[in-house]
């Protein structure tokens, strides 16, 4: 339960502290005095994103801060979880700083906004005056329902199943579409890849095609000069063979002169052994030259593959085909596989399809399994409030269609008059109807949640008389589970807190600021008295707030 709430600097609020107790507390005041100013303000510690220009002094920051007790509330985990320090009374801080920054502390740690929001779903719910009008949302009516169920574990597991089957129907989509891409183009790339084949494309081989080819293009030159070469080296007397064993017997026969003699012989030795070695292989390749007109014609004309291919392709590499070729190969794969992947994708979303169908069936059925309770609780409060003839009708309908929250269609029907036909809720009911149909609502669902703290924004609209005394005597018993704070303009109500603050305007020095007090026993005859009658207090008006009171 909120214990204390402090506000600085936020709009017309200088600096005012609520200390707060359990049961049933009432705020009232005059309109504009602010109170919706306070719900703002309490609206950022649960995560409400923070808006500079409600700053009263722009040059100082504004701080927020709720105290809360949570000793019995089990909520260790959710601390656990948002990495946070788990206090028993836990301090929930929202500061806007001049320069326009927000922080949030929770317990003096940092925290980010999205930690306040779970942690103030846990903590407090606000009323507010146009969420009543959501008792038509359909998003509300299942919340309700769901509520009533149990069902938040099992909607999130649905809700995990139906991103699944969406991943799987976004992957089949785009199978087809590939496979319309790549059965547009098949032909056409089958044609380039088969002719990429028939090239037989393998590393280095444009570089040996080359250099045969030069080869054989240069038969007669090649046989000239490796036949001139040889001549020169082996010819008889003058050929360099010759001359050079004849300077190596010169050196050899001064070898043991000197050290240096015998290192000339024995290099001119390696010369010579080197030119023998020369000459042999000259030989070689003058016996494998010859003309070969049939082999150069295929050398050129696998040379000429190549070329057109690179010239095709617009590169310059045999690895750079090959790396066409693979890409082509992939291409021509997915279209001629296409079919059984797309099998395989749409097999994958039956069975997921079949889960979901499992999932949202078991919802459907605990959905049906409280509608029946919920609609006689209800009956049996607005009755209470003034309506006897109300008669709710839900109808859940199981549909074909996964929806965010299973499969159902969920229509909340109301006759308000006895005899009078059904329509949807908006319709049917008025604005004051409305109001007790919520509170009805909000009333059965703080008996099935450990909610600490709920909040109520003028829930008494468009009521009055009797039905607003009956309206206060639900509240009050709500507090005896919960802690109930209601914003009230309805003396009836007023009548009924168990504790009671007045939010009033003042005038300072140079502005206006709003305040709050807690009254005491005779502020509070004074103030219901005047709600009663007005600021002229008469001795029945008097009487009749003390008549409230007790």
């Amino acid at each position: 339960m909120l214990t204390t709430l402090s506000i600085k600097n936020y709009a017309l609020i200088e600096d005012i502290q609520m200390n707060l107790k359990d049961g049933f507390t009432i705020i009232t005041g005059e309109t504009g005095a602010g109170k919706s100013i306070m719900l703002g303000a309490l609206s950022l510690l649960l995560g409400k994103r923070a808006d500079f220009s409600a700053i009263r002094d722009a040059d100082k920051k504004c701080v927020i801060e709720g105290t809360f007790d949570i000793s019995s509330y089990g909520l260790q985990g959710i601390f656990a979880s948002e990495d946070l320090d788990y206090e028993t009374h836990t301090i929930i801080r929202r500061e806007i700083l001049p320069s326009g920054k927000s922080r949030a502390f929770v317990n003096d740690t940092p925290a980010n906004l999205s930690s306040l929001q779970v942690l103030g779903e846990r903590l407090l719910d606000i009323h507010s005056q146009h969420e009543t009008l959501s008792l038509g949302d359909n998003e509300y009516q299942f919340l309700v329902i769901d509520s009533l169920a149990g069902n938040s574990e099992k909607l999130k597991t649905y809700k995990e199943s139906l991103k699944e089957l969406k991943s799987l129907q976004k992957k089949l989509h785009n199978l087809k579409e590939e496979q319309a891409q790549a059965t547009k183009e098949y032909d056409y790339n089958l044609f380039l890849l088969t002719e990429l084949q028939q090239a037989k494309l393998e590393p280095g081989m444009q570089e040996e095609l080359e250099e045969r080819y030069e080869e054989l293009s240069n038969v007669e030159q090649l046989t000239e000069q490796l036949g001139g070469a040889i001549n020169l080296i082996q010819q008889e007397e003058i050929g360099a063979a010759a001359s050079l064993k004849e300077a190596r017997n010169n050196l050899q026969r001064i070898a043991g002169i000197s050290s240096n003699y015998q290192q000339l012989f024995e290099r001119l030795q390696s010369v010579n052994i080197e030119l023998d070695d020369i000459a042999s292989d000259l030989e070689s390749y003058l016996d494998k030259v010859e003309a070969n007109p049939e082999e150069l014609a295929q050398v050129n004309d696998k040379l000429q593959v190549l070329y057109n291919l690179q010239k095709k392709h617009m590169v310059s590499t045999v690895e750079e085909l090959k790396s066409i070729q693979e890409d082509l190969a992939q291409k021509v794969s997915v279209s001629e596989n296409a079919e059984e992947e797309i099998a395989k994708a749409e097999k994958e979303i039956t069975a997921q399809k079949e889960v979901l169908q499992k999932q949202a069936a078991e919802i459907h059925s605990s959905r049906n399994t409280v509608i029946p309770k919920f609609i006689k609780e209800v009956e049996t409060i607005l009755a209470d409030l003034g309506m006897p003839n109300a008669s709710l009708k839900i109808e859940l309908e199981k549909q074909k269609e996964f929806f965010p929250n299973g499969q159902d269609k969920l229509s909340w029907l109301l006759s308000a008059n006895k005899g009078g036909s059904y329509n949807d809720i908006r319709k049917a009911a008025s604005g004051g109807e409305l109001s007790r149909i919520m509170l009805a609502v909000k009333s059965i669902l703080a008996t099935y949640s450990s909610l600490p703290t709920i909040i109520f924004d003028e829930i008494d609209t468009g009521v009055s008389g009797d039905i607003a005394q009956k309206m206060a005597v639900i509240l009050q018993k709500m507090g005896n589970s919960m802690q109930v704070i209601a914003i009230t303009h309805l003396p009836q109500i007023a009548g009924k807190g168990s504790s009671h603050f007045k939010i009033y305007k003042e005038d300072a020095a140079h502005s206006t600021i709003t305040n709050i007090k807690e009254l005491k026993e005779e502020e509070r005859v004074e103030e219901l008295a005047m709600m009663l009658g007005g600021k002229n207090i008469s001795d029945s008006a008097v009487a009749h707030a003390k008549a409230l009171l007790n």
